[in-house]
C-alpha cells in the first residue's frame, strides 16, 4: 500500500522506482550508497540520529525491488529547507533516479511549508550543478573549505518555491 509520502515512478529501462520514507531498517542499504558515492561519508550513527530523532529531517529512500538505489535528505526549518545529501548507487546512475529524487524532495518541502530551498554542491561537481540549474536553483555563494576531505569549496544554490 502506498503511504502520502511515497511514490512510484515507470522508468523507460523497464524497472519501477519507488521513492518513500527512509527508516531504520534502509541504513546498512544506505550507507552502501553513501559509502560508494563521497569520499567523506556520513556515519551509520548520523543518518540513524536524522530518522529517529531529528524533527526537523525528512529523508527518502528510491528503491528499485529490494534495493535501495539513491536516497535523499532535508531539513525544513520555518520556511526554508536545506538539503543535505543527495546520492544514487553507482550500479543505477544515468537513469534519472538523482532527478526524480530531487523532484520529490522539492515537492515534499512545498507541502511541508518552505518558500526556498538551499543547498551546497562541490565547486568540482558539474553533473549535480547542472542538475540543480535545470530545475531554477541559482548561485548564492561560496563556502570557502567546505569539505572536510580536502578543504574543496562549496557552492551555495538557492531555488525559490512557486
Amino acid at each position: 500500500m502506498k503511504t502520502a509520502d511515497e511514490k512510484h515512478i515507470s522508468e523507460e529501462e523497464g524497472f519501477s522506482v519507488r521513492i518513500r520514507p527512509m527508516t531504520v531498517r534502509d541504513l546498512d542499504g544506505v550507507m552502501e550508497v553513501e559509502r560508494l558515492s563521497y569520499s567523506s561519508p556520513w556515519r551509520y550513527e548520523d543518518f540513524y540520529r536524522e530518522v529517529v530523532f531529528n524533527q526537523l529531517a525528512f529523508y527518502f529512500v528510491a528503491q528499485i525491488g529490494e534495493s535501495i538505489a539513491g536516497f535523499v535528505g532535508m531539513w525544513v526549518i520555518v520556511d526554508e529547507a536545506h538539503i543535505t545529501n543527495i546520492a544514487v548507487h553507482p550500479d543505477f546512475r544515468r537513469k534519472k533516479i538523482g532527478e526524480k529524487l530531487l523532484l520529490f524532495v522539492l515537492e515534499e518541502a512545498k507541502k511541508r511549508g518552505a518558500r526556498r530551498v538551499i543547498l551546497e554542491v562541490r565547486v568540482s561537481n558539474y553533473k549535480a550543478q547542472n542538475l540543480y540549474l535545470k530545475h531554477d536553483f541559482r548561485y548564492a555563494g561560496v563556502r570557502k573549505n567546505y569539505y572536510r576531505d580536502n578543504n574543496e569549496d562549496a557552492f551555495l544554490m538557492i531555488k525559490e518555491l512557486k
